[in-house]
């Protein structure tokens, strides 16, 4: 983009608290390039027409498009520039490599919409947040369900039921899907929820506070103590660094960090102290832009690290936290001081003898190999950049589907993902065995138009990966195949069991593919499941979304069978004829 047209972009942006990405098309569609976050978006985008680095002027240069979004408060902003930075991964920004990332609320886009915590918010959804503590929006989110009776159950556990679900029976649901509450009085209170949201606090407060002095006039005193806490946390949620979690001041907890960077790749060591004691230490990786120091890399650590994690009372630094040169260099601190976390620099003394010890961890082990060299290493393979991971989900032998993902790199390759419906059977092995068959006979005849993987990833034990391995054997593909087993994490190869250490960085890499495939299996066998055949189909007028709506309404295709055609009239878009049809066909 030229300077003009950047100053043009930013003339139309907001000047409130938000989130800003710098975007670039081409052939694959859009990329995000950098994503930062401001006070005011439209003075901190205005600067960008005269950055102050090389770096931050190559990332203009190539960008076509500037995008934002708004925010309540400067930490949501921070927080939903930590949770941007995860997902897209953008070339310019510090990304540190895990997969945590911020809780938000969602309510769906439903006739009767759902309410949920979530990581990855459906595109039509209604989303607040991000939130710094999962624990206190689950009970705020519990609370609303109590007080509301929204719904928070799958598609799949809310369609077809002739009865409420146990949700409704313990006061979280009004149970729409049986018609136990009208569509109006349901959206009304969904309403409500997206008012305590929006910030009007006593919308849920008020009544738990009823609640509350109800249970302490019958003497139900446990009970008062629960909606206590509860009303103490939502009275709490609207504050200022109202998601975060306090502490007391006597710094029973600290986390001491230091950075070392080289070129375009850092390591962050991290020693976790309690009451005095030196309990834990950990590494992470982090990729960096070219130019970064220490105090970026940290800054950017402490908003993307302490995602879902109880923040210390104290962190201690080995340099100055900074954000990027076009940045404000306050925004962690003031969002840490905003938390009651306090921040620190040391000198001297014990404190800058541990950061000291915090460095040598950082700088000894900066150097490391990556992932998946590292996994090449310990299984004796030439590479393990390309691993594909199988998973196989159905209920009893029903709906039987397999899952096939694939990961480059470390990274997924969703472009690469493959699934497979397979012929109904209640053995898993068989299962399995016919996957890897399918996979094999596919690359082996030339029909599959992936590259051939360097390894095998099979979610299970020995009994798993004998099986895909029998099927390896019979079509003749040479790829090497290993399992993982959930209970105890142990990966199981052809020569034997490792028991690799909970903080190997290769472990870590096979969980992930491992639990995507299982993610990816399970997704698609709920489809399955749900796409199930009734009476219903085949009817003239009657598509899949009409006959959710008469099973919705009537409970079952008995009942509809039972049904006049004037009870069949009233769901909507069913007419007299259809209607006529339906009755006469069965």
């Amino acid at each position: 983009m030229e300077r003009t047209a950047v100053r043009e972009r930013a003339s139309e942006l907001p000047s409130e608290p938000g989130v800003y990405q710098f975007l670039q098309y081409d052939g694959d569609g859009q990329r995000v390039l950098y994503v930062g976050k401001a006070v005011d978006v439209r003075a901190r985008v205005r600067s960008y027409a005269d950055p102050r680095s090389q770096r931050i002027r190559n990332m203009v240069a190539r960008a076509d498009a500037i995008d934002f979004a708004v925010t309540d408060t400067e930490t949501q902003a921070l927080l939903l520039e930590a949770n941007l930075i995860k997902r897209h991964r953008p070339r310019y920004n510090v990304r540190l490599k895990d997969d945590k990332s911020y809780p938000l609320v969602q309510l769906t886009d439903h006739e009767f919409p759902r309410i949920e915590v979530t990581r990855d918010p459906a595109e039509a959804a209604t989303v607040y947040g991000p939130f710094t503590s999962k624990r206190t929006v689950e009970t705020v989110v519990k609370a609303l369900r109590e007080t509301y009776g929204v719904r928070g159950c799958s598609d799949h556990k809310y369609a077809n039921r002739d009865r409420p679900c146990l949700d409704h029976d313990i006061g979280l649901c009004t149970a729409p899907c049986t018609d136990e509450i009208e569509q109006a009085e349901y959206v009304a209170d969904v309403e409500a929820v997206e008012r305590f949201f929006e910030g009007e606090t006593g919308v849920l407060a008020d009544p738990l506070r009823r609640e509350m002095e109800r249970a302490s006039q019958q003497r139900e005193f446990e009970r008062a103590a629960n909606l206590r806490d509860r009303l103490e946390a939502v009275e709490a949620f609207h504050g200022s660094a109202s998601e975060a979690v306090r502490h007391e001041s006597d710094e029973r907890t600290v986390d001491v960090l230091a950075a070392a960077v080289e070129g375009t790749s850092a390591t962050v060591a991290r020693l976790h102290s309690e009451a005095g004691k030196l309990v834990e230490r950990d590494r992470h990786r982090l990729d960096v832009p070219e130019g970064e120091g220490p105090g970026a890399v940290l800054a950017a650590f402490v908003s993307q690290y302490y995602a879902e994690r109880t923040l210390p009372d104290a962190i201690l630094l080995s340099d100055h936290p900074e954000r990027t040169s076009d940045e404000d260099a306050a925004d962690v601190t003031e969002w840490l001081e905003g938390e009651g976390v306090d921040l620190r620099v040391p000198g001297a003394g014990r404190e800058s003898k541990l950061v000291d010890l915090a460095l040598k961890n950082a700088r000894g082990h900066h150097r490391e190999r990556d992932e998946c060299a590292a996994l090449a290493d310990a299984l004796g393979l030439d590479s393990a950049e390309r691993i594909e991971g199988f998973d196989v989900s159905h209920a009893h032998g029903k709906s039987v589907v397999g899952s096939d993902v694939a990961f480059v790199g470390g990274d997924p390759e969703t472009g690469h993902y493959r699934r497979k419906k397979l012929t109904d059977e209640n053995d898993d092995y068989a299962n399995m065995r016919a996957l890897i068959r399918w996979r094999a006979e596919r690359a082996v005849e030339g029909r599959d138009d992936r590259p051939d993987p360097d390894l095998l990833l099979i979610d299970g034990g020995e009994g798993q990966l004998n099986a895909a391995r029998e099927a390896l054997d019979a079509v003749g593909w040479d790829v090497p195949a290993v399992g993982l087993a959930k209970a105890e994490e142990l990966v199981v190869t052809p020569d034997g069991t490792f028991d690799w250490p909970d903080d190997a960085e290769h472990l870590h890499l096979l969980q992930r593919v491992r639990d995507e495939a299982h993610r990816f299996a399970v997704k698609y066998h709920q489809t399955i499941r749900d796409d199930v055949s009734t009476a219903l189909d085949g009817i003239d007028g009657v598509g899949p979304e009409t006959r959710k709506r008469l099973l919705r309404r009537f409970g079952s295709v008995e009942n509809v069978r039972a049904a006049a055609v004037g009870e069949l009239q009233e769901v909507d878009g069913v007419g007299s004829k259809t209607a006529e049809t339906i009755a006469r066909r069965l």
